[in-house]
């Protein structure tokens, strides 16, 4: 890794600004490109380097991806799963990647990491395996992800990058916002005594802190060979929206009711159970660490002194 250059796109967000943190203790020359709109600067590592652009267009992808870069690590998104302008998230992500496939293949970068998600699976049996098929998405998120694969996939096989795409359980850890854990803590500092919890409760879904994350990630980035390799990446067990509840509750040292807004799912486009087979990354040498309980907690103790 020592003088390799990279580029981590959304390098500034969670998963991005850790990676791009590991990549620098490791001796590479990080480039960090985001648009700050979800991310933060002060999430931006020492010894990386900035380039505030807006990835959606193709003049700010080519902002960030210049002659010289050995590896383009791409994370930057549109993330929300029941965002409010579906087809501007549609256009914005796909629009993305097919722009940096097309730049990279320009200026001669061959080698891409891609963060997908759980989502490209819609409702399947758990626990679901790389090669399940077909792929049936629920929401424009992973529809949008399952065209980026597919992009990705194309240039793979007829155009010369080697790919590694990761699809992701429910990643946590601090500096989270938008997400069950971050959204219960807040709401728990307005109100201890009460909870709403979005749907039934029983929504059950494995969880990844995002240290264990980025560990996977380089150590697959490391060990992969072929020109397209797909690897899930979550935990071997699950933790209902409930006992998220109850783990933050703990955490933050209250006892609060909880409200149910009904139904067996959060929100248009949420995928009630999820848990993907990890059997893959076991057998490449990493077995994931911990429990989604433990997880969760992580995440909420260090959520807990932040907000």
């Amino acid at each position: 890794m020592t003088g390799e250059r990279v580029l981590v796109t959304g390098g500034a967000g969670l998963i991005g600004s850790y990676l791009a943190r590991s990549l620098v203790a490791d001796g590479a020359d990080v480039v960090v490109a985001d648009d700050l709109s979800g991310g933060h600067r002060d999430r931006v590592p020492d010894g990386a380097t900035l380039v505030e652009t807006d990835l959606t267009s193709a003049d700010g992808v080519a902002r960030a991806v210049t002659d010289g870069l050995d590896r383009v690590y791409h994370l930057a998104a549109e993330p929300a799963v029941n965002a409010d302008d579906r087809r501007a998230q549609v256009k914005a992500n796909t629009q993305m990647t097919y722009d940096l496939l097309e730049r990279m293949a320009a200026v001669g970068v061959d080698s891409l990491v891609f963060t997908s998600s759980s989502t490209v699976y819609g409702e399947a049996p758990l626990p679901t395996p790389e090669d399940y098929a077909p792929l049936e998405p629920i929401s424009e998120y992973g529809a949008a992800k399952l065209a980026d694969e597919a992009l990705i996939s194309t240039y793979a096989h007829s155009y010369g990058i080697t790919a590694r795409t990761f699809r992701f359980a429910n990643v946590v850890g601090p500096g989270q916002r938008g997400n069950v854990i971050a959204d219960f803590v807040e709401k728990l500092r307005k109100d201890p005594a009460t909870l709403e919890i979005l749907g039934n409760g029983r929504q059950e879904k494995s969880y990844l802190h995002v240290e264990d994350c980025v560990a996977a990630m380089r150590h697959v980035v490391r060990e992969a060979a072929g020109p397209l390799v797909t690897v899930n990446l979550g935990s071997r067990t699950t933790t209902s929206v409930r006992r998220v509840a109850e783990i933050v509750s703990d955490v933050l040292c209250v006892d609060p009711v909880y409200e149910f807004t009904g139904g067996d799912r959060g929100w248009t486009g949420d995928v009630p159970r999820m848990r993907l087979s990890v059997e893959k990354l076991s057998g490449m040498g990493f077995e994931p660490p911990g429990s989604s309980d433990a997880a969760v907690r992580r995440a909420a103790e260090a959520l807990a002194e932040e907000i």
